[in-house]
């Protein structure tokens, strides 16, 4: 079992409660799993918690994508812990992120169950693209405020992201399958360092970066920033070592690896400001970032203490004041595939007055509900871009394979089958591979959309009948005005081959 790395404030049994405006996050990364609780005033973050756990989950990491027994059993007992210090806070106010080695876990390892069932709080898987947006918002709320772009770089476990940004925006993200524990498994497994070991895996590292290097390197940056444990691992180490007394340099970077190299071995290393906690990993943080300054024509870097949980804290922030950037992204998809804006807009309000109706009686009560029905509402055409014929999953399709920024990896699921299940055949199948927590309630969405696309079959800008549904279990009761469907027997049609598709869901519609 791994003994914990703490940098704490109050202890669990000294932290009952959190203010009642504190936010959480844990990053679950490869190499170490983070919290911080804090509170934002006048913009920046006052730290209530923290705590730091040095779990190294990607080296429990198989070749077949399965997990440790050893590696998972150290991280749930990890979790534990992390689960008391959030039981203090506001569940709406908490945000569990896993990064690269929980995207890449088979689903039948179940472990994220476990830990979510730990932890008593829904984990979410986030793409590479993601974690490097949010990287960047963190890093930049710890950044003077200024107009220039800016280069980050952080390096994780299993992957590190390179951004470039200029305000709080990220304009250019790449998350790359490089790391402190990857690279060090791969080439300094066998406790050895030598001139040989570092330019292989300096080499691999430079081919992972090939593909998008001219990119950041022509994208106008003027500073570079580094973030993660990795990073101020080695700034600090160059500090006490004294070979730059300012950040991070490339001359710097050049007397740290020859020193590691007349070291010799992973367990010789004793370098000033080194932990022994980080020591089995450094040596692959040292060729990554080498790598990065190589290829991208770094001279000097500062090592910033934000990162991605202070950018998930400043999200839900934002969240929380209406500034959710998960709205920005589809607005942008609904502009580069061309949707009608005011046939989507009919179709989402009124799904999102279906909504109303049974919300109770359905159990759809998240804040996260309406809103993904919103969403699917305004996407649910993307895929005429790419054919008319079966354009639902041209449209899941694309939103499952996106970079969605603001969007975890369950959400895009989930949003997926909502497009996928919005006309024709109900995928029942599709539901049933959801998550658990996501899998009734993406369902019934999915039912309030179908019903409100075939309100609109038609296209018609007119006012419709704003029919009144009931819900009593599985069985939906759809009524509309009086006569109202005896003069329009094409809709009253179309309904009853609905009620024959929905069966197939469980679902009995009943139309009147």
């Amino acid at each position: 079992m791994a003994d914990a790395a703490v940098s704490v404030a109050p202890s669990a049994d000294r932290l009952p409660s959190a203010p009642p405006d504190s936010f959480a996050a844990v990053d679950l990364g490869s190499n170490s799993f983070h919290l911080l609780v804090a509170r934002v005033d006048g913009g920046s973050l006052q730290v209530i918690d923290r705590y730091k756990e040095m779990v190294r989950l990607g080296e429990g990491l198989t070749e077949d994508k399965y997990l440790d027994p050893e590696v998972a059993e150290r991280a749930l007992a990890c979790l534990e812990r992390i689960g008391q210090r959030l039981r203090g806070v506001d569940p709406a106010n908490v945000r569990i992120v896993g990064t690269n080695t929980l995207r890449q876990l088979r689903p039948e390892t179940h472990f994220v169950e476990a830990a979510e069932a730990v932890l008593q709080h829904p984990i979410e898987v986030i793409a590479g693209r993601e974690e490097a947006r949010l990287v960047y918002l963190g890093v930049a709320h710890g950044l003077a405020i200024g107009d220039e772009r800016r280069l980050v770089v952080d390096i994780g476990g299993g992957s590190t992201e390179l951004i470039v940004g200029q305000g709080f925006r990220a304009t250019l993200r790449e998350s790359l399958h490089m790391g402190c524990v990857s690279i060090s498994r791969r080439y300094f497994a066998g406790d050895k360092i030598s001139t040989k070991l570092m330019d292989r895996a300096e080499l691999a590292c430079a081919l992972e970066i090939r593909p998008v290097r001219e990119l950041f390197r022509q994208a106008g940056w003027t500073t570079a920033t580094g973030s993660s444990g990795t990073i101020k691992a080695i700034a600090a180490v160059m500090a006490a070592e004294g070979w730059s007394d300012d950040g991070i340099t490339a001359d710097g970077l050049a007397k740290l690896r020859a020193a590691m190299i007349d070291c010799g071995k992973v367990s010789a290393l004793e370098l000033k400001g080194l932990s022994d906690e980080r020591r089995p990993v450094f040596a692959g943080g040292v060729a990554v970032l080498r790598a990065v300054f190589q290829n991208l024509a770094i001279d000097k870097m500062r090592a910033s203490d934000e990162a991605l949980r202070e950018g998930l804290i400043y999200e839900m922030v934002g969240r929380v004041h209406h500034e959710d950037v998960r709205e920005r992204t589809v607005a942008t998809l609904c502009r580069r595939f061309d949707t009608d804006p005011e046939h989507a807009g009919r179709v989402r309000d009124t799904a999102l007055e279906l909504y109303k109706q049974v919300r109770e009686v359905w159990a759809l009560s998240h804040d996260n509900h309406p809103k993904m029905l919103g969403w699917a509402a305004e996407l649910h055409e993307i895929g005429l871009a790419v054919s008319h014929s079966q354009y639902q999953k041209h449209g899941a399709y694309l939103l499952r394979n996106a970079d969605l920024s603001g969007f975890t990896r369950q959400e895009q699921d989930a949003l997926a089958a909502l497009v996928l299940g919005h006309r024709r055949k109900f995928p029942i199948d599709v539901f049933m591979a959801l998550p658990r927590p996501v899998r009734e309630c993406g369902r019934r969405l999915t039912i309030l959309l179908r019903l409100a696309v075939l309100m609109h079959r038609g296209r018609s800008a007119s006012a419709e009948p704003n029919p009144q549904l009931e819900a009593d279990g599985e069985t939906l009761r759809l009524r509309f005005p009086t006569h109202w469907l005896d003069d329009h027997p094409l809709t009253r049609l179309e309904f009853e081959e609905e009620g024959a598709r929905l069966a197939a869901a469980g679902i009995t519609l009943d139309v009147g």
